[in-house]
């Protein structure tokens, strides 16, 4: 990545099979059935990368993929969207990792991960390579590659320090279980945090929004985003707080839609909108997502969701 870009999205790459319309009452002792199946590219990185892009920045992606079919599907989707994909490393000796998620008749889902999800990693060198950017989004707090505190304090404090904005979404932890305490010297190097309503109630053990956000607010982070689903999204920092109600649509997935949420916020930000019209915006983002199943299927352009902010 020779030119500056707008955001560096960082983290997980993988291909998701979605399972849609999953029945879980069993029709023989093996068998299942479901109304669809679909493959899709995803992880946190690759959905961000892809939705910044589309809505107009100048995107690249810093993941780690296996020599394999479904590396090659994801790096060739990412690059059909224009994203510069010269910070993918590519390790021959491991798996591209594959998420299966069963989606209910009702919208919830589960998803099924693998040792492959820990064992793509990302160096300093590399890493430090790309901090003539904008912003940085980092797709997977608390989860690799950005379970390594030694290292994520490392390169944070020099990214910050280069003037780059930090962007993180959070992950409840699945193999090396970390909690805020064992970040305590990361958290104040990121200007915007953006956990669900779940994650944050699994690293505060609050209930209530504002509770949520105060405790990663004691934690140092500048700002914190509480995504609530269906219910929308809530914003807190030393200065204000900002409810805001969900975009309605009819819902099909809900896979990605916190990841192009998070996209949608990086881009008006860097746009110089203020933080109303900034989550406005991404919840229109994330809403479009849900409409059609898979990660990076429904949400287009910027001007498709301009003409639905207006």
């Amino acid at each position: 990545m020779q030119d500056c870009k707008d955001v560096i999205c960082m983290g997980m790459a993988l291909v998701d099979s979605i399972i849609q319309g999953f029945d879980p009452e069993p029709v023989s002792a093996s068998g299942y059935r479901a109304k669809s199946g679909v493959l899709s590219v995803g992880g946190e990185a690759v959905n961000e990368a892809v939705a910044c892009a589309r809505l107009g920045l100048k995107t690249g992606i810093v993941c780690a993929l296996g020599e394999d079919p479904a590396g090659e599907l994801i790096l060739s989707s990412l690059q059909k969207d224009g994203v510069d994909t010269s910070g993918i490393l590519r390790d021959p000796s491991r798996q591209t990792p594959i998420s299966t998620i069963f989606v209910k008749g009702d919208g919830t889902r589960k998803s099924i991960t693998n040792l492959a999800h820990r064992e793509l990693s990302l160096s300093r060198e590399h890493l430090l390579s790309f901090t003539d950017a904008r912003a940085w989004l980092l797709g997977s707090l608390f989860r690799a590659p950005f379970a390594d505190e030694p290292l994520l304090f490392d390169v944070l404090s020099v990214a910050s320090k280069s003037g780059v904005m930090i962007f993180a979404d959070t992950k409840i932890p699945n193999f090396k279980m970390l909690t805020l305490e064992n970040l305590k010297r990361v958290l104040p190097l990121i200007d915007y945090i953006t956990p669900n309503e779940d994650e944050a109630k699994y690293f505060t053990g609050k209930t209530d929004p504002s509770e949520m956000a105060d405790v990663f607010l004691s934690y140092g982070v500048k700002n914190v985003i509480i995504k609530i689903g269906s219910k929308g999204c809530y914003f807190k920092n030393a200065e204000k707080e900002i409810t805001l109600s969900a975009f309605e649509v009819e819902a099909v997935d809900p896979t990605g839609a916190g990841d192009c949420f998070l996209s949608g916020f990086v881009s008006e930000i860097l746009r110089g909108k203020n933080l109303e019209e900034a989550l406005r915006f991404a919840n229109i983002c994330g809403a479009v997502c849900t409409t059609k199943p898979g990660a990076t299927t429904a949400l287009q352009s910027r001007e498709q969701v301009q003409l639905l902010v207006e």
